[in-house]
């Protein structure tokens, strides 16, 4: 075990961090090494997925699976850009599985509604916010309201391209007969730091409790060791999004949400129900700012971009709020309503991946003409939006 997760590391550390750490090297000891390395397509994720089941079978909790199972489960496409990450236990059963062979009407019209939706959101959403997201790394001079709907732009660019391709991954291998497991769920409606973990990349979430938090002794040693554990988890979580020290402050920051979170949970004071909702307002606005200041460090190009950009947002003196701020400020309101107010797509669906059910509450509606039209033109919005050069932000990792 010990030399297969080594050679996956290994391998991960090469392509992905190499250029990192020659940069490093290079601005520490003014050396000139030069590393051009082209990073291949989902590394990230089948590198992650390879080593739980390396674990696992070290462990004991492999079965003994087909070695063209065992490929397929390792290279099946719908998962490789953006994920989410698969696990052999819950993936392979399904290669097996001889429901999986035969062609499934209600499946293949399902994963093409879910599919059509994703891909609707992707173009659809986040195109008029783009060109404000890349304002906060640029090296100008924002001002305040300008700061703030560059940050928020790309949250909810983020937001909808994440979304956008966990739904056309779980619609496409839908069409094959097989669920995958959901990788988002509404992580913006979230209330607290740990609840947005449990929303966001969630098969990310589980690998890095199971394989490295659980590992290194969890809440097992204390809630030092506890808080410990936790900083290094989400330092490890970040600096696997990316090689550059933003990614790295980035994990650090959420890794002291989630210390500040279980500390206020255990040492907090118990909130009287008759200021419940308050409190839940409360909360719910504490960790949506919270996750839109990591955010910045998240997009920008380098730390000092990053906190000059944060010095822009904290400074409520300086204000443009012209014109352009106007009309970018009402696209932000519709896409937080959508965002916080509206249905997610599993939701819409009925999309039950632990029990294998899709749309049985829908059955009615999807023969009905009128229904399919409605599919079939959210689909062509979708697929016009193609045009328009947008790659996954989440590609890159």
């Amino acid at each position: 075990m010990t030399v297969g997760v080594a050679g996956d590391l290994l391998v991960l550390g090469t392509f992905k961090y190499a250029g990192f750490f020659a940069a490093n090297l290079n601005a520490l000891f003014s050396t000139g090494i030069v590393v051009n390395i082209l990073l291949p397509v989902g590394i990230s994720f089948y590198t992650f997925t390879q080593i739980a089941f390396l674990v696992d079978a070290y462990r004991g909790n492999v079965a003994r699976y087909a070695l063209p199972h065992y490929a397929l489960f390792v290279t099946y496409f719908p998962h490789l850009i953006a994920g989410p990450i698969l696990h052999h236990r819950d993936m392979i059963p399904q290669f097996e599985s001889e429901r999986s062979k035969r062609p499934d009407p209600h499946l293949i019209l399902c994963g093409l509604i879910i599919f059509a939706i994703g891909l609707f959101r992707r173009p659809a959403s986040p195109t008029a916010s783009s060109r404000w997201s890349r304002r906060p790394s640029a090296p100008n001079y924002p001002s305040f309201d300008q700061a703030w709907i560059g940050a928020l732009a790309y949250t909810f660019q983020l937001y909808f391209d994440f979304s956008g391709y966990s739904d056309m991954a779980i619609g496409i291998s839908l069409m094959f007969g097989i669920f995958l497991p959901l990788n988002f769920n509404s992580p913006y409606k979230a209330t607290s730091i740990i609840d947005f973990w449990r929303r966001w990349h969630m098969t990310l979430s589980q690998f890095l409790r199971d394989y490295l938090y659980i590992p290194l002794g969890g809440n097992r040693h204390g809630r030092v060791l506890r808080y410990l554990n936790l900083m290094i988890t989400m330092l490890l979580g970040g600096l696997w999004h990316g090689a550059a020290w933003t990614f790295v402050v980035w994990g650090v920051l959420h890794g002291a949400y989630l210390c500040v979170n279980h500390a206020w949970s255990n040492y907090g004071p118990v909130v009287p129900p008759r200021f419940a909702r308050m409190a839940n307002a409360a909360a719910f606005a504490l960790t949506f700012v919270s996750v839109v200041v990591a955010w910045v460090f998240f997009r920008a190009d380098s730390i000092s971009s990053a906190t000059f950009v944060l010095s822009r947002m904290a400074d409520p003196t300086n204000i443009v709020f012209g014109r352009g701020e106007m009309a970018n400020a009402m696209f932000i309101a519709v896409y937080a309503a959508i965002a916080w107010l509206a249905p997610n797509t599993q939701e819409i669906m009925g999309y039950d991946h632990k029990n294998r059910i899709v749309g049985e509450s829908l059955n009615g509606w999807l023969r009905r003409p009128g229904f399919l039209y409605a599919a079939a033109t959210v689909l062509a919005f979708g697929v016009l939006g193609i045009s328009q050069h947008s790659e996954f932000i989440y590609f890159r990792f």
